[in-house]
């Protein structure tokens, strides 16, 4: 009895960064995510938003993510001050580019070794992300 106690006590303690299996796992997700949008046309008005190299996008994507789930916070240390939203803010994201980067990220995670209920749960906490950054028109 107190083995399964001690089990549920540990399992509940684990972030989803831990649930997720760490730094590679999120990698693997980015990296993905980058991938399909780099290759896929049906993501290429997102591609459009992007820089031609992106290795930097694929570095501080993976340290947001780290953080977002619970992982090292290094960068909201590297990044003072700046939310997912702020960074977006002179991106002009509309409904069609936010929801190319919900599908090539919820495809991403699918294709991962995460399991399928905490993939939903990010997919559907991501792309409420990527809703909010929709730009909405002046009143």
């Amino acid at each position: 009895m107190e083995d399964s106690v001690a089990a549920a006590q540990e399992a509940a303690s684990k972030t989803p960064f831990d649930l997720i299996g760490g730094a590679d796992v999120v990698r693997t997700i980015v990296d993905r995510f980058y991938d399909l949008m780099d290759e896929e046309p049906a993501y290429a008005r997102l591609r459009a938003l992007h820089a031609s190299d992106l290795a930097p996008m694929r570095s501080s994507l993976s340290g947001f993510l780290n953080a977002w789930l619970g992982g090292p916070r290094d960068w909201f240390a590297e990044h003072p001050g700046v939310c997912v939203m702020s960074a977006h803010a002179r991106i002009a994201v509309d409904q069609e580019t936010a929801e190319q980067w919900a599908d090539a990220m919820r495809r991403a995670i699918y294709e991962s070794p995460v399991d399928a209920n905490l993939g939903a749960r990010m997919s559907e906490a991501l792309t409420s992300m990527a809703q909010g950054m929709i730009k909405r028109a002046a009143a």
